[in-house]
């Protein structure tokens, strides 16, 4: 390992030349109280900043240990840190030549908690992996403002970002608190029974539709619990909350247009992620194994079995291996039940204005003018009770527009003026006294999932191929893109980063032609909880990039959307 001073004279000696010459960094330094690491220098000022890392021997460092003991209590130290590394690091960066001169940066994160790449918590050192714009002018290197970054801006970073005595204690005890409690609750919602809570005094309206702020001014309105389903937790920090325990079941959210019905299944959609405090949302709290559904045009299915939901297809098409490179509404939601239930899924999330209208319902009028021998979708209204019946499967639907699910709902609540009310004995009452007419369409019980295994062709790459993520939405998969703008709890772009480098992990080590979809998934999943993130980088023992854990049901989705997908079903 080299010293400070050595890269103090390596950066004078290259003063001038020409931008290669910034090669000659990479490499370890020792400085004073951390460990510089050069993972990689970008190749000119346009690219990619180069990639650094520093350590803080733990015992130098000083972060208690009963503060990262936990792994919940573990994720949000490092959340804590790379945001104040990303805050002081700001304050550092400046315009210092050509192109991404003078960056400084690290993994940016978001209102949600999640396990990253950008930063190491254990007993033995803290680690930061962020970002450099090494300063050039054109294409000839500006060793004074270089010298200025890697000697005096970066050691400054360290000292105000990642030890213990130069953060704010009691800001970071209540980071770690809070996702303790989260946690908890999450844990606690099984045995009582709850598929979700929405704490009293909830802050669910964004500040816009392009921003997961909370909204803020005189007009906000604080949620509150209806008192029938009103509930105490016990946390082990905060202690008693009460808020609105949405029970297992079948749960409609109705009310006017503009009324917060879509806010309110927006809110609990992003509960099964932790979020940080300040954000309204932070004991909105949903089973971790939630899945949004919704219609999705144009997709791909390979291999599917939808018979459950739509059969008798014009020409003899079949349904129970059923493939489509341009899946219709009905369709793609009835392929994305089915593959969140192959994962399984406890809790569908579902919302009138983005599902497919004939796969929802089909009512008694259109029931008599088009026979059911004539219709071959069996609407999601007839299978909801199957789905909680046969796979334990609870539903919570928004619905703006059709009565008719009163009839199989367990519980309505209704929003008005965002603000929450107990209607189901009014629903049950007007479903009683006038009766839809319509007759319920299914041929039979909801059968078993059948499990597909995806077949290694799929999979293969030339030596050139690149595997990469471009922003949120967006994977590309040697020469083919997997589209993911509509798998909406996908709530960070380092999650589609690690998505990439995921579905390439697990083709090279478990895709085998006998594993399925589920047991792929799960073993890779194993694998980076023992591992942690980094396994599925490329540079090994180096910078592993800005990656974010996505959930299992994010990886079968990123898998089933590929273009190609060939499997068979086991």
């Amino acid at each position: 390992m080299q010293s400070a001073i050595e890269l103090q004279k390596k950066i004078a000696g290259i003063d001038r030349k020409t931008y290669g010459a910034y090669k000659i960094l990479m490499g370890d330094y020792q400085f004073n109280n951390f460990t510089l690491f050069i993972d990689h220098v970008q190749s000119d000022p346009f690219a990619p900043p180069s990639r650094m890392r520093v350590r803080v021997p733990q015992q130098l460092a000083g972060f208690p240990g009963r503060l990262y003991q936990t792994r919940p209590a573990r994720v949000a130290v490092e959340d804590f840190l790379t945001r104040c590394f990303g805050a002081v690091a700001c304050g550092y960066c400046g315009k210092k030549g050509t192109g991404k001169s003078g960056l400084i940066t690290i993994d940016r994160c978001g209102q949600e908690i999640l396990e990253r790449t950008a930063m190491v918590v254990n007993d033995e050192f803290v680690e930061a992996r962020f970002s450099v714009g090494l300063p050039a002018r054109g294409r000839t290197i500006t060793a004074g403002a270089a010298g200025d970054i890697l000697l005096e801006y970066i050691p400054g970073i360290v000292r105000q970002a990642l030890f213990y005595k130069s953060v704010d204690p009691n800001k970071l005890k209540t980071r770690v608190e809070l996702a303790e409690d989260q946690t908890a609750l999450r844990n606690m919602l099984h045995t009582m029974g709850l598929v979700a809570f929405v704490a009293d005094g909830s802050v669910l309206p964004r500040e816009s539709g392009g921003s997961e702020l909370p909204l803020q001014g005189p007009g906000v309105v604080g949620f509150k619990s209806p008192p029938e389903y009103r509930v105490k937790v016990n946390l082990p920090h905060r202690g008693e909350i009460t808020g609105m325990g949405i029970p297992r079941g079948i749960t409609l959210i109705v009310g006017g247009g503009y009324h917060g019905k879509s806010t309110l299944l927006r809110a609990i959609e992003r509960g099964v992620y932790n979020h940080v405090p300040g954000d309204g949302r932070e004991f909105v709290i949903t089973l971790p194994d939630a899945v949004k559904i919704r219609a999705e045009d144009g997709r791909s299915v390979a291999g599917v079995d939808i018979s459950g939901f739509i059969n008798n297809l014009p020409f003899g098409r079949d349904t129970v291996n059923f493939s489509t490179s341009n899946a219709s509404g009905s369709t793609s939601q009835a392929a994305n039940i089915i593959e969140a239930l192959e994962i399984g899924a406890p809790l569908l999330l579902l919302d009138e204005d983005t599902s497919a209208t004939n796969f929802m319902i089909r009512d008694a009028r259109m029931q008599r003018l088009v026979a059911k021998e004539k219709e071959p979708i069996t609407p999601f209204i007839d299978r909801a009770r199957d789905l909680l019946d046969n796979f334990n499967t609870s539903t919570i639907l928004v619905v703006g527009g059709s009565g008719d699910y009163f009839e199989v709902a367990d519980q309505v609540i209704l929003m008005e003026n965002y603000s929450p009310r107990d209607v189901t004995a009014r629903a049950k009452q007007i479903s009683a006294s006038n009766p839809s007419g319509r007759v319920k369409e299914v041929p039979g019980r909801l059968g078993g999932i059948r499990e597909r295994i995806p077949l290694p062709e799929s999979f293969r790459l030339e030596s050139r191929d690149k595997v990469k993520a471009r922003g949120m939405d967006d994977i590309q998969l040697g020469r083919r893109n997997i589209e993911l703008q509509f798998v909406e709890q996908l709530v960070d772009p380092g999650q589609t980063a690690a998505l990439a480098l995921i579905i390439k992990y697990a083709a090279q080590k478990y895709i085998n032609g006998k594993a399925t979809l589920n047991q792929v998934v799960q073993a890779v999943l194993q694998d980076l909880e023992k591992e942690g993130l980094d396994i599925i980088s490329a540079y090994k023992g180096r910078h592993p990039g800005d990656y974010a854990l996505p959930r299992k049901y994010e990886i079968a989705a990123a898998i089933n959307r590929l273009r190609g997908l060939k499997v068979q079903q086991a």
